[in-house]
């Protein structure tokens, strides 16, 4: 079999050159533990390091942010576990308001990176394969798929790396799914940054930082009446097509 035949894109939209947006994560995650850099990514590193950066961090803020952006977009665009670790992080080092910003946007741009991988290497392939049932259910979802992609990215129930891969094989768009994400995940956001915002007197206590504080309810009942706004534009679209 000549290398024409290897590349070539047979029915179901499979070929084997399409395969290297996920060789590539798979392999970053593969790097990531091989070289343990998961002890990284914990409070425990954060406590023990915590002079140095925030020392560094004032005197070279521009820089820092500019890092911690980066490694922010890697840590999402390969699935790495350590994404509250992250987000705290940032509102210890740089303030709620500058933290949630810079995250927000970081984890959008990493999010997306997935996504298009995820869409490039497999979602053709996958939405060709299924069946009558799926494919309908992915019609419903195309259909409000901004109110949905708002519920997926608010509703903290949801593991996030899972809504950023979802919505590529239900084929939802590039520019919904960018929005939503943008918008959507900033209550969240906003709230772990505040916990890293007060992290230095957590440390002090000898305690680490509360990662259940979004399921109290005075916060996780606004971010779920959020969610129901959002569901209006679809709730409405389902009425008017019963009573037509």
């Amino acid at each position: 079999m000549n290398q024409e035949n290897l590349t070539k894109v047979d029915s179901t939209g499979f070929s084997v050159t399409r395969l290297w947006p996920v060789a590539l994560l798979l392999a970053g995650l593969a790097a990531f533990f091989a070289f343990d850099l998961d002890r990284l990514l914990s409070f425990e590193a954060l406590r023990e390091n915590r002079v140095f950066l925030t020392e560094w961090t004032a005197a070279h803020r521009g820089v820092a942010i500019l890092i911690y952006a980066g490694v922010y977009i890697a840590v999402v665009a390969f699935s790495l576990p350590g994404g509250a670790v992250m987000t705290i992080s940032g509102g210890f080092l740089f303030g709620p308001f500058i933290g949630t910003s810079v995250t927000v946007i970081a984890a959008t741009i990493g999010a997306t990176l997935l996504f298009a991988a995820a869409k490039t290497a497999l979602g053709d392939m996958l939405r060709a394969k299924t069946g009558p049932a799926i494919r309908a259910m992915e019609a419903g979802f195309r259909e409000n798929e901004l109110s949905y992609m708002f519920v997926l990215r608010l509703v903290p129930l949801f593991p996030f790396f899972l809504v950023n891969l979802a919505p590529a094989f239900l084929g939802v768009s590039p520019r919904t799914y960018v929005i939503a994400t943008l918008f959507g995940i900033i209550p969240g956001t906003f709230v772990y940054t505040l916990v890293g915002n007060g992290l230095g007197a957590v440390f002090d206590s000898g305690g680490t930082p509360d990662l259940g504080v979004i399921f109290k309810p005075e916060i996780l009942f606004p971010i779920l009446g959020l969610a129901l706004l959002a569901l209006i534009p679809a709730l409405y679209k389902r009425i008017q097509r019963t009573k037509s």
